[in-house]
């Protein structure tokens, strides 16, 4: 007896576990990997077509029944086997076919559109794969047969054919006595096929509303499994947030550099500043006013905790002053980068500052 393997019974996506990221949806978007159902574009193509047919129905009659005639009328004459023949009966083809395709078309296109929320042009669905070429039959019974989505759609597809030929079974039973009725009485033969094209518009609108109907909850499922596909594992979000924000060991390194870098600049930075603003131990921010150059005074060093405490030595070892403000200091420091201009609420507090540095001066 031969065993099927457990395996294709488990999970598709196992340690896939992570929701999917906007940025790999995008990705997936861009490709033409979206989440849709298939239903929705058949049943409004269904439709639409069917409509066209009902509004151009006595149209299309005529249209049939003169190249009908035309060639029935040449039977047996050597102008039946007129080359120029296969053009008019291309022309009448393309006549009664073309309006109804377009339709069709417009409606599988106008599906797509509603379930994308837009266009989407991609030619990587149709990129040749030559892996696409050899067939894997194992992989193929356990997409199709062996998965919930594979059961699913098995199931969906005896189910729509079992209601469509149900329903369709009961309303040639309920037509089928007037058409008799019609042939007994020998009435004409466009009144038959009148009746007949009745019975079949009917039934096609039925199976176009009812696929409509089924393709809702049929989207939700489709957009369910596409998920489910498009999870992640946590070693492809970390590697996601690494190509995004860079990888965190790199960006440690550039941080110690640029710390490092400021660590050689602040000495300067401090010699040619006018004041240190400073909680005594927290924090501590250089100024310089320059009318030449700003409106206002800029920061030119700023620092915590030990560079804070740095910064208040270089000032000590080079005459800079150095004034004692809290909220001031907590302020600047929280608010501005180095080489901003302070912000306009603390102009009258430095003002205050500058005024005492040129009494001080004087002094």
């Amino acid at each position: 007896m031969s065993q099927i393997d457990l395996q294709w019974f488990a999970a598709e996506d196992e340690g896939k576990t992570e929701e999917p990221s906007s940025i790999k949806l995008d990705r997936a978007r861009k490709e033409g990997r979206v989440a849709k159902s298939q239903e929705l574009n058949s049943a409004i193509a269904l439709l639409l077509s069917t409509i066209t047919l009902i509004i151009l129905g006595k149209w299309i009659f005529e249209q049939c029944l003169e190249i009908y005639i035309f060639f029935f009328s040449r039977a047996g004459t050597e102008e039946f086997f007129n080359p120029a023949n296969g053009a008019v009966f291309l022309s009448y083809f393309l006549k009664i076919v073309l309006p109804i395709a377009v339709v069709g078309v417009i409606g599988a296109v106008s599906g797509n559109l509603i379930q994308n929320r837009g266009f989407i042009f991609s030619f990587k669905p149709i990129t040749p794969k030559f892996s696409n070429i050899i067939p894997h039959i194992g992989q193929y019974l356990k997409k199709t047969m062996f998965s919930k989505t594979g059961l699913f759609n098995v199931a969906k597809s005896i189910g729509k054919v079992a209601i469509i030929a149900a329903v369709g079974f009961n309303m040639i039973k309920g037509d089928l006595p007037e058409l008799l009725a019609i042939i007994q009485e020998r009435g004409s033969m466009a009144g038959c096929l009148g009746m007949i094209a009745s019975m079949g518009a009917k039934i096609l609108i039925f199976a176009a509303l009812f696929f409509i109907a089924i393709s809702i909850p049929d989207y939700f499922v489709q957009r369910h499994e596409f998920m489910e596909q498009m999870k992640m594992t946590k070693e492809e979000v970390k590697q996601e947030f690494k190509e995004q924000e860079g990888d965190p060991e790199v960006k440690s390194h550039l941080e110690q550099a640029k710390r490092e870098l400021l660590r050689r600049s602040i000495p300067k930075a401090v010699k040619e500043s006018d004041v240190v603003i400073t909680n005594p131990t927290h924090f501590a921010v250089a100024l310089k006013y320059d009318p030449a150059v700003k409106d206002a005074p800029v920061v030119n060093a700023k620092g915590e905790d030990n560079l804070a405490q740095e910064i208040k030595k270089i000032a000590r070892e080079n005459n800079v002053p150095i004034v004692e403000n809290k909220p001031l200091a907590r302020g600047l420091y929280a608010e501005t980068k180095i080489g901003d201009i302070i912000p306009e609420v603390y102009f009258k507090a430095i003002s205050v500052v500058y005024a005492q540095l040129e009494k001080f001066k004087k002094k």
